[in-house]
């Protein structure tokens, strides 16, 4: 999502939900004196210059398996900057449910794991051993050509004694931005309009890409060219539910050119992939030069730059939606230059009364800060996979922690993540030991970032104001500035028992992420030699990322050659190492660094929530005692959670980031390569998670 995304949900307390930045009502203090401020460019040079030369390299790599190589020696440099440290995935927490494992689609990036259409929902709580049962039969036969997963697991539940119910009940935190799910780089947003349409290709639940509004695709010779042939019949509908127009390959086409005009925030993703679309964004040609064209009504082929082995991983992505046409013009909506979203004759995407539908369901209401629901959209070209005809998401603020385990507990919503809170009501209600389970982690990463140009020290309100000096302002932007530094902050963090206050302590470790790309998100598939060294084929990306951390000599582990993981331990937490780290710095800095003028870090967080307030405190704490008091964390009560986001997740540009350090966002990929998170790093506006640094 995958996304600017924020991380620790409110409503699912345990877990993690995936947001994207949009724009913001922080501001910076007009009466600052900022002048000592560096350009972006020298200082994410400075920073992560490294990074860059060894990247940019790599991405002019055709080889699949080399091109990881020099990533992972990108991402060791990248990490050895330490202008963010890895916290933690999603996922990995304890829940009760009452939807089946594995009944919505499985795939590790992109959207489609937000489509709802398979999911099965019992009547009741689905016993831990049940469950068991089902992950193992997953496991052990999926991808079978004798075995349909959803089929078996209905029949299973039903002989269990489960009755399938066809509505499904859960929450969310946060309302949709834009009904457009082409001018969005919110997750929230995709998670939602992702089942109001299809794409051309879809996974399953069992993991493998199927045809979905393609009925066949082909590839050229030489990679570059792919044509999918479109079923016909496929129809578009209003939110009534009323049939427009038939969906067309001219709607790919003007899908693609919409998401381009509208520069929501995901056009960088296809930037040197589709042809000319690159020099389109750029401004230097016209949409006739981009290669993306339908060869006739049911027929749409993709041109790319060069040969990408992940296209199709990309498809499943909202980036690839289709647009109606006809019903967009309507609305006021154009393109190319003549594209305007602040004109007052456009009202396409304003809300879910002025988008066409061609997916499984239609918004049928939607409240702000109440309720949205999705009814079954009756000229679905696929009724048959539907599995549940009504999907109603509740808003919950996440003041109460116990709010959804109760509401969960009353057959409200059809299943929650656990807190400590709940997981201790849970065991007292004689629940936990029956029915709970630990969800299983995913590829987010989110991670505390630090600013590195602070330019903004209260929000437009007079909300999460700082109260640092002047003084103490430029010392801070020193310091963070200072790789030593920032080191020292990373190595200087007790991750278990930040992550306990979430879980609890025996779940503590299950989550923790030490490097930005999942350890296990590719292999090699044949031996490379670099840098003294053979990789051999089925090495794991996490492997090969170690050796290069251990070439930098940075004292960190980021892979488990025994659990071939990269999650699940603390292989950044070093008292001993932070204190070496801060004296190389302090011996760098030409600034007094004691305990009576210690370096002040602001750290916003949400105190409206106990379980965010103990996670501030255990960072204040942990950072502050392996630093020996010469750095203090300054926490920023943020009474509410909105305060909280825009402080840094409801940003636009580096410059609105409200924090020195913050540790609500994250990233998710969008496609099934390495570059989906280190493109994220890039400078000069292409990178999307350069604003978390303060920068661009």
């Amino acid at each position: 999502m995958k996304l600017r995304k924020i991380g620790f949900s409110c409503l699912l307390a345990a877990s993690l939900l995936s947001f994207t930045a949009c724009s913001n009502d922080s501001k910076k203090e007009n009466n600052d004196d900022l002048s000592y401020l560096n350009s972006d460019d020298e200082i994410y040079h400075e920073a992560l210059g490294d990074f860059y030369e060894i990247y940019s390299d790599a991405k002019n790599i055709a080889d699949d398996s080399e091109r990881y190589v020099m990533m992972a020696s990108a991402e060791a440099q990248m990490l050895a900057s330490a202008v963010m440290l890895p916290l933690q995935t999603n996922g990995g927490s304890y829940a009760i449910s009452n939807v089946a494992i594995h009944s919505v689609p499985y795939v590790k990036w992109g959207n489609d794991s937000s489509r709802f259409k398979t999911t099965l929902v019992a009547d009741k709580n689905i016993k831990a051993i049940d469950r068991e049962e089902m992950k193992k039969m997953w496991e052990e036969k999926r991808g079978s050509d004798d075995f349909d997963y959803l089929e078996w697991a209905k029949s299973y539940l039903n002989n269990k004694g489960y009755n399938l119910k066809r509505t499904y009940n859960t929450t969310y935190n946060s309302d949709v931005e834009t009904w457009d799910i082409l001018a969005t780089s919110k997750a929230i947003d995709s998670e939602v309009l992702v089942n109001t349409h299809d794409g051309l290709l879809e996974y399953d639940s069992e993991g493998d890409l199927k045809l979905a509004l393609a009925e066949d695709y082909s590839i050229s010779e030489d990679g570059k060219e792919y044509t999918f042939k479109l079923r016909q019949g496929v129809k578009w509908v209003d939110v009534q539910g009323t049939e427009l127009y038939e969906v067309k390959a001219s709607d790919f086409v003007s899908g693609f050119q919409h998401m381009l005009d509208a520069k929501g925030g995901m056009e960088y993703l296809v930037e040197g992939v589709i042809e000319g679309a690159s020099e389109y964004i750029n401004g230097t040609t016209t949409f006739d030069n981009v290669g993306v064209k339908a060869l006739d009504d049911y027929t749409i082929k993709y041109t790319l730059t060069e040969k990408k082995s992940y296209f199709l991983t990309m498809l499943g992505y909202s980036i690839f939606a289709p647009l109606c046409t006809d019903y967009y013009i309507a609305r006021g909506g154009e393109f190319g230059s003549n594209f305007d979203s602040s004109s007052s004759t456009y009202s396409y995407g304003r809300d879910r009364s002025s988008i066409a539908y061609c997916g499984p369901y239609i918004i049928t209401e939607a409240t702000s800060g109440n309720k949205m629901t999705f009814k079954r959209n009756n000229k679905y070209w696929d009724l048959e996979s539907i599995n549940v005809d009504e999907i109603n998401w509740l808003y919950n603020d996440g003041k109460d922690e116990l709010k959804a385990y109760n509401d969960m507990k009353k057959g409200i919503i059809d299943g929650t993540s656990l807190n400590t809170a709940s997981v201790a009501q849970a065991k007292k209600d004689g629940m936990f030991n029956t029915y709970s389970y630990i969800t299983e982690t995913a590829t987010s990463t989110f991670s505390s970032f630090y600013n590195l140009k602070r330019q903004t020290f209260e929000l437009s309100d007079g909300g999460a104001k700082s109260n640092k000096t002047n003084e103490q302002k430029k010392n801070t932007y020193k310091a963070m500035n200072n790789t030593h530094f920032r080191r020292a902050i990373s190595y200087a963090l007790d991750r278990v028992s930040y992550h306990a206050q979430m879980v609890g302590d025996d779940l503590a470790k299950n989550t923790i992420r030490n490097s930005y790309t999942p350890g296990d998100f590719v292999y090699i598939t044949r031996d490379v030699i670099k840098d003294n060294n053979t990789f051999k084929a089925g090495t794991y990306y996490g492997e090969i990322l170690q050796y290069y951390i251990d070439k930098l000599e940075l004292g960190i582990k980021v892979w488990d050659s025994n659990t071939k993981l990269g999650d699940g331990f603390d292989g950044w937490y070093n008292p001993t190492n932070a204190k070496l780290e801060l004296d190389y710095a302090i011996k760098e800095l030409d600034i007094e660094i004691t305990k009576d003028n210690p370096i002040i870090l602001d750290y916003p967080y949400f105190s409206g929530s106990t379980v965010y307030t103990n996670r501030a405190n255990v960072y204040k704490k942990t950072v502050e005692a392996s630093l020996d008091g010469l750095v203090k964390i300054n926490l920023i009560a943020c009474n509410d959670a909105s305060d909280w986001h825009y402080c840094g997740y409801l940003t636009s540009t580096g410059s609105e980031a409200n924090y020195d350090i913050y540790d609500l966002s994250g990233w998710g990929p969008d496609y099934g390569d390495p570059s989906s998170y280190l493109d994220t790093m890039l400078p000069n506006y292409q990178g999307y998670m350069t604003k978390c640094i303060g920068l661009y």
